[in-house]
């Protein structure tokens, strides 16, 4: 119970209010619950006349007899006193009212005390996903290359929502069930202490018993949600892949591996169903033997010679054991749920306890603008695996200069690249901007001097207005549609029927490639950045439709400090310099022509290009 309290503390605070009052309204109705069990007393005395008893009148600050035997004694006199003036009839017709009234109360408050938890739970839930989602955000790239996407969803989703059904659904019965055990066991005590200490020697076993099967659960359930992230997984790997799949003809086996984890997964969701089921039926054999016993023992107290409990007395000890049993059965409830949401919790706690290794600097550097260029020193890359991806690169790009990199798949052109906006870091060596190291500068201040336009255009599904002021804060309709004109975007944007209020899809689905690059390149100018980087902003796209990008590339890099990785050679002849890349080392730079003459490794790219 440690880590549900651990939570508790770290999501509650927000909401103590509310809590405050659920425990209030809880106090309420146990309070008015007692009382109206208590009106059982002189209902069963006139229904049954067990007591033929003359009572008389004990002043309550009476120091002859105990505050209990005052109590009772006060009450059998004044019903009796009231039948004598109005009847039987008319008094067990008053109690049945003041028990109805008082039940009413009663039912008013409990449902007073589960509204104000309302609020907390789904208060709870809120902050636990924006939470998480902020700690996605705040990662570093690196982290999701080693994490899979569908793992993440399933705990964006499934996790969080078993949370909020088994831990924050737990808190309403945590903070009524003691307050109704307190006053229940009270009232107990205060009827019969001979009875109520005789009763306290089963409750312990059956908590312990409770919290054993709860543990167990806790690690059955951690289990079943490693396996539906599986199935996230796979889900999220189909959809992104679903064209290759039904190329070649791979349904069955896609179905089929599908089905082994999810036969997996039902396994375990049947082992922890069958453990959760077990909660009602044991704690309601538990709670029966417990009545069956008390039974037993309060009946001989009633039979012998010097009874401590009268009859009707009795009856409502039982009624009031009867009520504690069920915040004791919701305690064995929340044993078996607690430990599910706990165990989901231990997969979130997996990435908001992630450690971002892309740290900000403690007083960072200001830069004014961007004055002289960018500058790699020695700068060497390895994974965390070791593996071992740029070895000491000396690069320097002016300021206005473009640069092209070049290279086979897998030289290291990409990582390259994304060293300078600090996607990873250095593991050797340094990146500065205009003579200050990228890691004494704000993430925030680093990358606003960068523009990035990549291969694969990355898109949201929303207007194309809004994708291309994505990042611009209070971006105008004038400025968008300017930055639109110099991509070659703005006509096939008026062709649309709802012009820049388009909705473009999942990801620009219901717009060309071309298209979609160009959107990419009219954000990149809105952003007007001094840094611009080409990831191979052409190599997907048709002829046709490269010559409607790289021309609005031209109008991009103009007067920019320009990085571009090339895959297409054509497209990069007119750089001011040309860095080839191999094993991740520079093997060769110069201009276009000067690398042909040289006859090297670029010259065998271009032609291999060429045939």
């Amino acid at each position: 119970m440690k880590d549900f309290w651990r939570i508790l503390k770290r999501y509650v605070r927000p909401y103590r209010g509310y809590l405050g009052g659920s425990v209030v309204m809880n106090i309420l109705s146990a309070v008015f619950n007692v009382f109206s069990f208590s009106l059982l007393i002189p209902i069963l005395q006139i229904l049954f006349n067990v007591n033929e008893m003359q009572y008389e009148f004990i002043p309550w600050d009476s120091a002859a007899v105990g505050i209990k035997d005052i109590a009772i004694n006060n009450l059998y006199w004044f019903v009796t006193e009231a039948m004598g003036k109005w009847g039987a009839p008319t008094v067990l017709l008053a109690l049945c009212l003041s028990l109805s009234l008082i039940t009413g109360i009663k039912t008013a408050c409990y449902f007073g005390s589960s509204a104000v938890m309302v609020p907390i739970r789904n208060g709870i839930v809120k902050d636990l996903r924006c939470e998480l989602y902020g700690k996605l955000l705040s990662l570093p790239i690196g982290y999701f290359s080693q994490e899979r996407k569908g793992d993440i969803m399933a705990r964006m989703s499934g996790d969080v929502q078993e949370v909020e059904n088994s831990v924050t659904g737990a808190l309403d019965m945590l903070i009524k069930n003691p307050i109704l055990i307190l006053f229940y066991i009270g009232t107990l005590v205060f009827i019969s202490w001979q009875l109520t200490v005789f009763v306290l020697l089963f409750a312990p076993a059956m908590m312990l018993f409770m919290g054993w099967l709860g543990r167990k659960l806790r690690r059955k359930s951690a289990e079943a949600q490693a396996m539906w992230s599986d199935t996230m997984s796979q889900v999220e790997e189909t959809l992104g892949g679903l064209r290759v799949v039904k190329a070649f003809l791979a349904e069955k086996k896609m179905a089929d591996r599908f089905g082994a984890i999810t036969t997996g997964m039902k396994r375990k969701n049947n082992q922890v169903a069958t453990r959760q089921a077990m909660a009602h039926p044991v704690s309601e054999f538990l709670g029966t033997l417990m009545i069956a016993i008390v039974l037993w023992f309060g009946g001989t107290l009633i039979i012998g010679e010097r009874s401590v409990i009268d009859a009707p007395t009795f009856i409502f000890y039982v009624v009031i054991l009867y009520s504690v049993i069920q915040p004791i059965k919701d305690f064995s409830k929340a044993a078996y749920g607690i430990p599910k949401g706990l165990a989901s919790m231990d997969r979130i706690d997996a990435i908001l306890n992630a450690v971002n290794n892309i740290p900000e600097p403690e007083t960072p550097v200001r830069l004014e603008g961007f004055r002289n260029g960018v500058e790699f020193k020695g700068v060497s890359f390895h994974y965390e695996d070791g593996r071992e991806v740029l070895r000491d690169i000396d690069l320097v790009i002016p300021k206005g200069r473009t640069v092209a990199i070049v290279g086979a798949s897998g030289s290291g052109k990409s990582t390259m690249v994304d060293l300078i906006p600090r996607f990873y870091d250095v593991s050797a060596g340094s990146i500065t901007v205009d003579g200050v190291d990228v890691k004494d500068l704000s993430l925030r201040d680093l990358r606003g001097l960068i523009g990035y336009v990549n291969q694969d255009p990355i898109l949201f599904n929303d207007t194309i207005f809004n994708n291309i002021a994505f990042g611009v804060e209070n971006a105008d309709r004038a400025s968008v549609e300017a930055a639109a004109r110099i991509a070659n975007a703005h006509d096939f944007i008026m062709e649309k029927e709802e012009g820049y209020d388009t909705n473009i899809g999942d990801r620009g689905v219901k717009l060309s490639g071309g298209q979609r690059q160009r959107i990419s390149i009219a954000r990149a100018v809105l952003k007007n950045p001094p840094i611009l980087i080409l990831d191979e902003a052409t190599a997907s796209l048709d002829t046709e439709s490269e010559r409607s990008v790289q021309d609005a590339l031209d109008k991009l890099m103009s007067s920019r400090t320009t990085i571009a990785i090339a895959h297409r050679l054509s497209t990069i002849k007119g750089a001011d310099e040309i860095i080839v890349m191999d094993e991740g080392r520079i093997v060769e730079r110069g201009r276009h022509d000067e690398l042909l003459a040289l006859g090297g490794y670029y010259k065998k790219l271009n032609d291999m290009q060429s045939l």
